[in-house]
């Protein structure tokens, strides 16, 4: 039986404007703390061409065993906070440009 595929790219509205995301990275713990680098998303305007990548902290490593994190453990309103967060940093997603790269608290703000 052929494995059904999953979508890579969702759909989400921040202030009545539809977004598109993914998931860019995932957490890094290799090397001393300070190197370990947290996941990061991948944001545009679904009529947009500017992305702006959101790096969140990396948190504690995980305990032996436990499973990486998938796009299904990322909260849909944490990607709203997020977005938010970024447009008031200063991000323009209609705008034409390099991608921007934004770090955001665990909470998204």
């Amino acid at each position: 039986m052929p494995r059904i595929k999953q979508p890579t790219e969702f759909e989400i509205v921040v202030d009545g404007e539809t977004y598109v995301w993914r998931f860019h990275r995932r957490p890094q713990w290799s090397g001393p703390a300070a190197d370990w680098r947290g996941k990061v998303v991948a944001v545009r305007h679904r009529d947009g061409q500017r992305e702006a990548m959101l790096e969140f902290p990396p948190g504690p490593p995980p305990r032996q065993g436990v499973a990486q994190p998938q796009l299904s453990m990322i909260a849909p309103e944490l990607v709203v906070r997020a977005i938010a967060s970024a447009i008031l940093a200063g991000w323009d997603p209609q705008s034409r440009g390099k991608t921007v790269a934004i770090v955001v608290d665990e909470h998204g703000g």
